[in-house]
């Protein structure tokens, strides 16, 4: 938010890079954008960031194990490292595991741990603008306080983490859930146009880069100070 405003970009761009890094990439970026309340720009600012955060993803899947092994780091601080600056799911288990067994682990957990972040980000920020809008009397649609696709999240994850799910059930439904991620990210492309996502300017993409550099530089810091 406040990189946002030294940068001239809205509170809402700076909500949406800052949570898409924090939490788990694009998908992030989908639900937040969700949430948040619309304007002319939100169709090319969600697309910015989701091609952004895959984009940054995919460069520290190659470059931040180099990172890692030139600092010294052992497996389990690496899997930390990994775990909890790489943005999207995917490109964290292939980072972890072309490090070693054991550091793959560790950087899959860290990552769910971040991901698990999603349903009470949602929930706070649906709070806070629900309760900015009856400030400002405000009488335009908004999302409900706790949308369905955050109830769903969470009665998935009760799911799983109390019952003994059979694996083939587990392997159909990351199946269905890639699939579905992949029909909403092509959806959000078919929204927006080229002309409209090259109005997005320099700052958006200094912005982005930004809060990466900070994630990654600031854990790394932590990490080396610790050892």
């Amino acid at each position: 938010l406040i990189c946002a405003r030294i940068l001239n970009r809205g509170w809402r761009f700076g909500v949406l890079t800052g949570g898409a890094v924090a939490i788990c990439g694009a998908s992030a970026a989908m639900a937040i954008a969700a949430v948040l309340p619309q304007n002319e720009k939100s169709e090319s600012n969600l697309t910015f960031t989701v091609m952004g955060v895959t984009i940054l993803s995919t460069f520290a899947m190659i470059v931040y194990p180099i990172v890692a092994k030139l600092s010294g780091l052992g497996d389990v601080d690496a899997g930390l490292f990994l775990g909890a600056t790489i943005h999207d799911v995917a490109q964290v288990v292939g980072a972890g595991y072309t490090m070693s067994e054991a550091t793959g682990d560790i950087a899959t957990v860290v990552k769910l741990l971040r991901v698990a972040l999603l349903g009470p980000l949602i929930f706070a920020l649906s709070l806070v603008i629900s309760w900015a809008d009856l400030r400002s009397n405000h009488d335009s649609s908004k999302p409900p306080i706790l949308p369905f696709f955050v109830l769903c999240f969470l009665v998935l994850v009760a799911f799983n983490s109390a019952l003994d799910i059979p694996q083939v059930v587990l392997d159909l439904a990351t199946g269905a859930s890639r699939g579905m991620l992949i029909a909403a990210i092509a959806a959000v492309g078919m929204k927006t146009s080229i002309k409209e996502l090259a109005q997005v300017s320099g700052q958006a993409i200094v912005l982005i880069v930004a809060e990466s550099a900070f994630l990654a530089a600031g854990f790394l810091l932590i990490l080396l100070v610790s050892l």
